[in-house]
Formats: C-alpha cells, structure tokens, sequence
C-alpha cells in the first residue's frame, strides 16, 4: 500500500512539473521580447529619397514578426502615393510582408479606396490580396467580390468571385438623369484602369433601367476622360464614361418581352448602336435608350 502510495504520489509530482515546463514554453513563445510605442520603420530608394514606411501606436516585437496596433503604411511613387490603414497587423522581418486584420482601407492619391477585413501586403513585389470580401471605389464605380488580388496602387485589379459592379453611367448632353448600370458574374473579374478595360467572365447579367444582357464573357471599355494641364502624380480618369461594350458567347438581350440571341452584341455609347453578330445578324439603331432598339 505503502508502495502504491509513493509511486502515485511522484507521478503526480512528475505531472505537475511537466505542466509548468510546458506553460514556460508556451509564455516564452507568446510573449514579446520587447514592448514599445510609437513603433516605426522606413525604407529609402536608391537616391536617398523615402520610399516607403510603415508605424503603429504600439508593437510587440517577436524573433520573427511584429505585431502592431493601429498601423498605417505609406508607399511613395512618381506617380502615385498609396496609404494602407487597418486596426492591427504583423510586419514579418524576414520576408518583409505584412498581414493586416479589421477595418483595413487602402486609398491611392488617384482617388481609389479598397476596403476589406484583412489583407496582405508585399511591399517589395507592391501586390496586395485577401481571401475576404472587398469593396472597391473609384469615381462613378462601385465594386464587390470575393477574395482579390491587384497592384498597390489599385491600377490593375481582379476579383475572384461572386462580383457586382455597380456603374453610375454620365448623362449625355441632352439628358440631365443619371443612368444606373450594375453588372454581375461568377467570376473572376480583371480590371486594368491604365487600359480602362473590364471583363467579366462566367456567367455575366448586366442590368439596365429597362433591359438585361447575359452572357458568358463581357469588355466593358472607359473613356480615358479629360486631363488636367498641370503637372500632377496622378491623372483622373473618368470611370463612369461608358465608350462600349462588348458581350460574347450565348449573348442574350431581353427587353420586356422581347428576347434577341447571338453569339456576340456591341453596344457604342457614342451613337448608341447596338449591333448583334452572330446567326442571324441583326443591326439596331436607337435614338435614346437600348431599349428603344426593340421598339417597331
């Protein structure tokens, strides 16, 4: 008995020491090895000149990572400056990418904003992605999706899924009301604004006031818009300026009752001519909406 006693009574002992070696190690692993406030870093470019930098109000400093609260990173170009902010993030020290989480925005001085609950950012590659829902805003533009990636600078972006890209068309001379288009797809999306290009694949439902395009692929093309004469970082290009678009594979264009088929449609804002190519071949001409095509 006595033996029994003592031999539970040391793996008990055994126990309790294995316990606190392993709450040891897991305190040395959570905890940082230096806490401070006012964190900051920056990096200079080959001239001497800032190229980027990166603060939070406060940093845990781990071997590998550090992890901020309130950060906010800033990348300077010739032609454009971006600014990324999120609640919290971690910088790591060996590749130099950073991880931002919740109430993440990313604006550029062209007049682009992303919003997302996290996203990462590789600085020296300057991509930014995220698995999480986006929202991206640029002038008349208003987009939505699953999962992202683009360039720091929001110039090229594509969306994974689930996408909705609401469009604020201009009115043209004759018109004071401001038409609404919003278009719809499975994915992915691939916007270049230096192009002013945005094709949507798989899938694809465009909404007008009183028409619906479907279709498997969509080229929705962007005036570049006016310039400004004076010398800026970045020129505004006017997003919301329809010049054509371009539907293709199992087109279909319904309007009231009225349904058209084709294997492609143009739609030109210019003159508004709406042409479908494909068996038979059908030229329309209109004189105020796309729905006006259909009219006899």
């Amino acid at each position: 008995m006595v033996k029994k006693t003592g031999f539970f009574l040391v793996s008990f002992m055994f126990c309790c020491a294995l316990s606190l070696a392993l709450a040891e190690t897991i305190k040395e692993n959570t905890e940082s090895d230096q806490q401070v406030n006012d964190f900051a870093l920056s990096g200079y470019g080959d001239k001497g000149k800032k190229s980027w930098d990166l603060s939070g109000k406060s940093a845990d400093i781990f071997n590998d990572t550090v992890k901020l609260k309130a950060v906010s990173g800033n990348l300077y170009d010739e032609k454009e400056d971006i600014k990324l902010t999120a609640d919290r993030g971690d910088f790591n020290k060996k590749t130099s990418t950073v991880h931002l989480e919740d109430n993440v925005v990313v604006t550029t001085s062209g007049g682009a904003k992303l919003t997302s609950d996290t996203l990462d950012w590789d600085r020296k590659e300057q991509l930014v992605s995220t698995l999480s829902r986006v929202n991206l805003t640029k002038q008349e533009l208003n987009l939505q999706g699953e999962g992202a990636s683009a360039q720091t600078n929001l110039k090229k972006v594509q969306v994974n899924k689930d996408v909705r890209l609401d469009i604020h068309e201009k009115p043209a001379k004759n018109k004071t009301a401001t038409d609404k288009m919003v278009i719809t797809c499975t994915g992915p999306l691939d916007i270049d604004y230096g192009k002013n290009i945005a094709v949507f694949n798989n899938n694809v439902r465009v909404e007008r006031p009183d028409s619906v395009i479907l279709s498997d692929r969509l080229e929705v093309y962007f005036n570049s818009g006016k310039r400004n004469s004076k010398p800026q970082k970045s020129s505004v290009v006017s997003a919301g300026s329809i010049d054509r678009i371009v539907a293709s594979g199992h087109v279909q264009i319904l309007q009231g009752e009225n349904v058209s088929y084709s294997e492609k449609a143009v739609y030109t804002a210019a003159d508004q001519k709406l042409t479908l190519d494909g068996a038979p071949r059908l030229v329309i001409y209109q004189t105020e909406k796309m729905s006006a095509a259909f009219r006899n």
